[in-house]
């Protein structure tokens, strides 16, 4: 799916195509976002900036931003990717389509915890309502799209392999697994779901890499620390080395 198996997960209204280039000696794929797509998301997203002084991405046309950032990143020796939130299908296949055109991964957002974006029914919310997200990860993948689902463990009620069997069926291609605190549930996943499986939470070298590798991830995703290059270095040796072994 991408080489070398790190990946660069999305900081909202921080990982651009200029945040993708700068990392893309050290890593496989970089996801851009995340972006909300939708009148309800958006809102949320106004509301995120408004109270709590976060930084999001609020282009006047979403779809056009999505298609530019990616062109913007065309040339670079990593593949992208655009991490999305929607609570409507017709915008999230209009950004599958142009993620398909240009090889770009399309991120299904279920893992924001916003107070906000979770009660306009995205992010978080959607990992209760597998029927809803199994309909967004269909969508985008009938679109042509190459389709992620961004997911975290330790969410009460979810039953987070089940839902990853679910996701498989939908058409999901990867998983892209914040593991929070339960690192071991990347094996419980890995057991349920066939495709390529990215594991997510506290990875800054070596041995982080390699715990969530001997789970049975596919490769490892740099949050926070996506812009220092000395972690992201690390864990490039590191996968290199697992993987060459």
């Amino acid at each position: 799916m991408f080489e070398p198996r790190v990946a660069l997960a999305s900081l909202s209204g921080d990982a651009d195509a200029a945040w993708a280039r700068d990392a893309s000696e050290y890593a496989g794929l970089a996801l851009l976002g995340g972006l909300a797509l939708d009148d309800a998301t958006r809102a949320a997203a106004r509301e995120m900036v408004a109270d709590r002084d976060r930084t999001e991405f609020l282009p006047d046309d979403p779809i056009d931003f999505l298609a530019s950032e990616l062109d913007r990143v065309a040339d670079a020796p990593i593949r992208p990717g655009f991490n999305v939130r929607t609570t409507t299908l017709a915008p999230l296949r209009a950004a599958a389509r142009e993620c398909a055109a240009r090889d770009a991964v399309l991120e299904v957002n279920a893992h924001c915890r916003q107070s906000e974006m979770c009660a306009a029914g995205a992010g978080e919310t959607l990992l209760r309502d597998a029927d809803r997200l199994a309909a967004q990860v269909a969508a985008a993948s009938d679109a042509g799209a190459t389709v992620s689902v961004k997911v975290r463990a330790e969410v009460e009620g979810v039953d987070l392999p089940a839902l990853s069997r679910e996701l498989d069926a939908a058409g999901a291609d990867c998983l892209h697994v914040d593991a929070m605190d339960s690192e071991s549930v990347i094996r419980d996943v890995r057991e349920c779901f066939d495709g390529f499986l990215v594991a997510n939470n506290g990875v800054r070298g070596r041995e982080t890499a390699r715990e969530y590798l001997d789970y049975g991830a596919d490769a490892v995703s740099v949050g926070r620390p996506s812009d220092n290059p000395r972690v992201l270095a690390r864990v490039r040796d590191a996968i290199g080395e697992w993987f060459d072994a």
